[in-house]
């Protein structure tokens, strides 16, 4: 576990590549920022958005990265 690799099983990667993607989606629909309208808190709904769609966005990538290279591993066993 120290040089890199992740511990986590195939599930958990996909577990939080599919949090990314319902945090990016959120994000890119508009709930986030009907919801703090709904509050009437409408500026820092469009900041959240943008962060959330920041937040989304990397952790598509990173968890997408590790699942493919957790896959490249199993399919390349030597």
């Amino acid at each position: 576990m120290g040089n890199g690799h992740s511990s986590c099983g195939i599930l958990g990667l996909f577990l939080g590549f599919l949090t990314g993607v319902i945090w990016l989606l959120l994000s890119i629909l508009n709930v986030v920022t009907g919801f703090f309208t709904l509050l009437s808190l409408g500026s820092l709904g469009t900041i959240l958005n943008i962060l959330i769609a920041l937040i989304g966005f990397l952790v598509v990538i990173v968890f997408g990265l590790l699942i493919f290279k957790k896959v490249w591993r199993c399919y390349f066993k030597k």
